[in-house]
Formats: structure tokens, C-alpha cells, sequence
């Protein structure tokens, strides 16, 4: 029971990744708090739900009168296809936000943010440079609240994740055909470990690093992407498949 007696908010709660963090963090002890646009999907996920747009500074406001203070906070919240500002306020400035206006609560219980970053925030890939710019400045983010909050007690670490089975990916590979499982394994090809993640496998690293047993490590950035950014994509021609 490592987060037990501890409050944490998860933005995003309701699918995918947000919705495996809720779960582990509520099987670990902690009261969850799930934060989305959709009421019926956070009611699922099991958490406590917040249904509000992140995006939104009343909204904002509102979910952490709820919660009161926090001892976590995972911005998880992210968009994926939208347009520049859209992109930008949802995965970096309501992060940015969040975190500003959970600070008091947070340094008051020495807590931990966990930013939902992105492997896009590391390597770059064709189109959509909104997404790789905004978790980019995630990762930049996360770096300066640890600094900034750090002689307050508080902790900063980012995730980023590489191809995760989650709905919003379902979506992407339907862009590779029809058959979900043969794009998965397309997209994986050249990843070490030759498949994608599973929700749960990015929730267990948020755990970690909301955890005591993360007690020294912070603005620390995760990859939890089976190997993909280890590749030297120059040198695959002289290596076996």
C-alpha cells in the first residue's frame, strides 16, 4: 500500500493511460480523484470523478476545491490530432496551471507531479509537430518545477511513454489500414522488445515515481518505451531483424 493515506489527482482519468494510473494509485491505498470531460468514462475508471475541461482555469479551480491538497499530482491529460493552441493549452499550459495552483498543498505534504510526457518530446516523427513541440515543453516543464519546487519538498518527474494500447492509438494505427494488430506490429517493428505497451506498464512507473520509494529522484524523465529511443535507426540495415 505505498500511496495509502495520500490524495492524488489524475487529469485524463477516464481512458487509457489515466485510467490505469487511477487504478493502480486506488489499489495502492491512495483516494483518487479523476479529472476529464466525460463523466460516465471517469465513473468507470474507478476514481473519485471531476468532470471539467482541464483547459479551463474554472474548471481548474473547481477540481482542486474538491480534492483539497494533494499528494500527487499526474498531468496526464493530453490531445493528440488537434490544432496548435488547442494542443498547446491542453498539454502544457493546463499542466503548467495545475501544477502552479497545487503547489501550496503539494509542498505542504512534500509531494510528487508526474507529467505524462511523450517519446515525440524526444525524437521527432512526420506531421503533427504540435504534439512533439507541447510534450517537449513538458518535459522542459517538469524539469523546472523540480528546481522551483524542490526546496519546498516537492518532487517533478516526467513519463514518456512510446506506442501504449490505448483508444487514442487504436485510432492512429486505423490510419494504417483496418487490421489494429497488424499496425501495432508494424509500429513496433524496430522497437527492442517488438510490441507496444500496455496501459498498466506505464501506470506502474507513475506509481514508482509517486511513491517513497522515488523519495531522491526528481526532475527525472522515464522512457517507458520498450526500447525505441535506444535504436540507432542508421545502424538497423547491419543488424538482424
Amino acid at each position: 500500500m505505498r500511496l495509502e493515506g495520500r490524495t492524488a489527482l489524475v487529469t485524463g482519468g477516464g481512458t487509457g493511460i489515466g485510467a490505469a494510473i487511477v487504478r493502480r494509485f486506488a489499489a495502492e491505498g491512495a483516494t483518487v480523484w479523476s479529472m476529464g470531460r466525460r463523466l460516465e468514462a471517469l465513473e468507470a475508471s474507478g476514481g473519485k470523478p471531476i468532470a471539467g475541461d482541464i483547459a479551463d482555469a474554472d474548471d481548474r479551480r473547481r477540481a482542486l476545491e474538491q480534492t483539497g491538497p494533494l499528494d500527487v499530482l499526474v498531468n496526464n491529460a493530453g490531445l493528440g490530432d488537434a490544432d496548435w493552441d488547442a494542443t498547446i493549452a491542453v498539454n502544457l499550459t493546463a499542466a503548467h496551471r495545475l501544477a502552479d495552483a497545487a503547489a501550496d498543498g503539494l509542498a505542504a505534504r512534500r509531494g510528487a507531479i508526474v507529467n505524462v510526457s511523450s517519446v515525440a518530446a524526444l525524437v521527432a516523427g512526420p506531421g503533427a509537430p504540435q504534439y512533439a513541440v507541447s510534450k517537449a515543453a513538458l518535459v522542459m516543464l517538469t524539469k523546472s518545477l523540480a528546481v522551483t519546487l524542490g526546496p519546498r519538498g516537492v518532487r517533478a518527474n516526467a513519463i514518456c511513454p512510446g506506442w501504449v494500447r490505448t483508444p487514442m492509438a487504436d485510432s492512429e494505427m486505423a490510419a494504417l489500414g483496418s487490421d489494429t494488430e497488424a499496425a501495432y506490429r508494424e509500429v513496433t517493428r524496430h522497437v527492442p522488445l517488438r510490441r507496444p505497451a500496455q496501459p498498466d506498464e506505464v501506470a506502474t512507473a507513475a506509481l514508482f515515481l509517486a511513491s517513497g520509494e522515488a523519495s531522491y529522484i526528481s526532475g527525472a524523465v522515464l522512457t517507458v518505451d520498450g526500447g525505441m529511443t535506444a535504436v540507432d535507426l542508421g545502424s538497423l540495415a547491419f543488424g538482424a531483424e
